[in-house]
């Protein structure tokens, strides 16, 4: 049998290869697939479902009506959510391509993956330093004692105010302990400033934080040291890319929400529980004439979905080429924003049962971002029985629903260098990759461990993944939709699924969506307000610097953009604009057998190699020929235009009759 047929038949075997047998093997053995379709929407969904989900949600919620903001949430769940999520996974999908790579669709616009990387790169940093600090708490909630619970510590200052006493109160008898959680009580009351030791732990001990944003200070060798736990851990998962990480995520997919239940479950028994729960959910349906509230439930599904970060482009194209990613996208979709839901109740059940203790309302107790985490929810445990315990478990929820966004990232950046570099031997090494791209994201999160970086991390939260991915998901429907037409794309899809998008899509593609993301634009510039931190006013020159990052992914796309024409084919502009635009030669399915259609091989010198003996003298005789009427229409093109049109030139052997 010869080395061609041999191909064919392995081929044939790996596409026989049933879901019940012991051994599968890759459809596309050159870049590898997922083990099986369960473990591409649990990496999915750890991808989408991140700390946004526990820490920003359920604030937005409150913030903007309760209940009434559900119905803004969902409507943008279903015109923009899904659609992006579904076009992004068929986009990946369709080409087996990470983010660099599928844009041989239209070439001119390579720039969006770059700025998609770029997006990816300054997310990756800080991050995994969010996990690390997750990873910190984790590591000190493993005590009798929790050590933010009490004001006698060398790092609290005179405003410090415990909700169950000091340390001297330790060895008292319980009715002594009710009586001073009582006295603890009255006095936050009466004091018009209060700060709790959950506070000042986390600004005057984890972090030692200096007053300015310049003023780095020494680097926090405890977090150091947690920054390169956490990515050892990332780097040690995604050891052999898709195959390992594939393997991890049934656990850090799935646990969270066993923990998520377990807190649900205790919460829900605690005092003032429901007065918290009522706070989430109490529909205020004023606000839903409220254009901000709209701003926020698009920008909420938006960013929390992970759309244009290059993720779900690059781990859809581990998928094979036939995977119905249309019901992947619904299912994924939904989960990510039922576990948004869910987490608000188990957010305010416990902060309802806080402010019961402090008789304040919940409005005073509720925070988001990483005050919610790391000051707010952490002072709530410490009113709980066995305080330790339920902080291993928040902490360990924090830390799993983190890595499986990291995982991605890292991921989305290997895969990005692999396919665009594409040699045999950066493929048998991708490893290698992978621990470069590890270690580099290590030192650059390094400045994010010093007194100051905490700042840096809020600045880059801010900035470095906001309005810039919005600009690059619009350029990516304009691109895919009008450039290269939604009539190739919506044929493309049915050639991959089987069956066309249905109408919905087509239209939410083509108009709905992009509409939406330029309103969500529009939204962000109209809102923007100069980022602070507690009362820290940023100086200007920081935000200099924000924009900076917000800009150096989109300024990828016209950098490339005219890179791209300067160098494509064509006497004028307009010829090498079209030229540039127009699909690679090489885009469509990766592997041979799915090329079928308009995708069917032309006959070239390539295919003809993989053809049986006794035909290939045939077509590379037919090659000479087709390549022999070219040249003589090239030359009779250059004869007409050096005759400034004129027929008569080859008509008439005398040109001056």
């Amino acid at each position: 049998m010869s080395e061609s047929n041999t191909i064919a038949a392995s081929t044939a075997d790996q596409n026989g290869a049933v879901p019940g047998e012991p051994v599968k093997k890759d459809e596309n053995s050159r870049r590898g697939n997922w083990g099986n379709q369960i473990e591409f929407v649990l990496t999915s969904v750890g991808y989408a479902v991140g700390l946004g989900n526990v820490w920003r949600f359920p604030y937005l919620c409150y913030r903007n009506g309760g209940g009434a903001f559900m119905l803004p949430y969902f409507i943008m769940l279903v015109f923009c959510g899904i659609p992006l999520f579904f076009l992004e996974l068929s986009f990946g999908q369709f080409a087996s391509l990470g983010c660099l790579g599928v844009w041989k669709i239209s070439p001119m616009f390579k720039g969006v993956g770059y700025g998609m990387m770029v997006v990816s790169t300054y997310i990756g940093i800080y991050y995994n330093v969010v996990i690390c600090i997750a990873f910190y708490y984790f590591f000190m909630s493993m005590t009798n004692l929790l050590p933010w619970t009490y004001c006698n510590n060398p790092w609290n200052t005179a405003d410090c105010t415990g909700v169950v006493g000091s340390g001297r109160h330790l060895n008292a008898s319980l009715a002594n302990a009710t009586t001073t959680l009582v006295a603890g009580v009255s006095e936050v009351v009466n004091r018009t400033k209060r700060t709790s030791p959950s506070e000042e732990y986390w600004k005057h001990y984890v972090l030692n934080i200096s007053d300015d944003i310049g003023n780095f200070g020494e680097v926090r060798l405890p977090i150091l040291g947690c920054l390169a736990v956490s990515w050892c851990v990332v780097f040690l998962c995604l050891i052999r890319g898709v195959k390992s990480s594939g393997k991890v995520v049934y656990f850090t997919a799935t646990f969270p929400y066993v923990v998520l239940t377990i807190l649900f479950i205790r919460g829900i028994t605690l005092d003032g529980a429901i007065n918290g729960i009522k706070y989430y959910l109490t529909p205020q349906w004023q606000k839903v004439l409220d254009a901000k509230v709209w701003g926020d439930a698009a920008s909420q599904i938006f960013y929390s979905l992970g759309c244009a970060w290059g993720g779900l482009i690059t781990m859809a194209s581990y998928n094979k080429f036939h995977n119905n990613c249309f019901r992947d996208s619904i299912i994924i979709s939904i989960t990510n924003c039922a576990t948004s839901v869910y987490a608000g109740f188990v957010i305010f059940s416990i902060l309802g049962f806080m402010a019961h203790h402090l008789n304040v309302p919940v409005s005073e107790v509720a925070d988001h971002g990483p005050g919610l985490a790391f000051v707010a929810y952490p002072e709530a445990l410490t009113l709980l029985p066995i305080s330790p315990l339920w902080s291993l478990l928040f902490f360990f929820m924090l830390i799993l629903l983190g890595l499986g966004t990291q995982f991605c990232l890292l991921e989305t950046l290997v895969t990005a260098i692999v396919d665009e570099i594409g040699t045999d031997w950066i493929i048998r090494n991708k490893t290698i990759i992978t621990l470069v791209v590890a270690i580099a994201g290590f030192l650059l999160g390094v400045p994010l461990t010093t007194r100051a970086g905490i700042y840096w991390l809020l600045l880059m939260d801010n900035y470095a993944a906001s309005f810039s991915l919005v600009i690059i998901s619009c350029i990516m429907c304009i691109c895919i939709m009008y450039i290269y037409g939604h009539r190739n794309y919506f044929k493309d899809v049915e050639m991959m699924l089987g069956f066309p998008p249905p109408l919905f899509f087509k239209v939410c593609w083509r108009f709905i969506s992009p509409l939406i993301i330029s309103f969500i634009l529009i939204f962000t510039v109209i809102q923007y307000k100069p980022i602070t931190y507690n009362d820290y006013v940023y100086p200007g020159w920081s935000l200099a610097i924000g924009f900076a990052m917000a800009l150096s992914s989109v300024i990828c796309i016209p950098i490339y953009a005219l890179y791209k024409i300067s160098r494509s084919p064509g006497a004028t502009f307009r010829e090498r604009l079209k030229n540039a635009c127009r699909s690679h030669p090489k885009w469509g399915p990766a592997l041979q057998e799915h090329r079928t259609g308009r995708y069917a091989p032309m006959a070239s010198e390539d295919t003809v190699e993989a053809r049986p003996l006794k035909e290939k003298e045939e077509l590379k005789e037919e090659l000479k020929e087709e390549e022999k009427e070219k040249e003589r229409k090239d030359e009779i093109s250059l004869t007409i235009q050096g005759s400034n049109g004129s027929t008569n030139t080859h008509n008439n052997p005398n040109p001056s009759a």
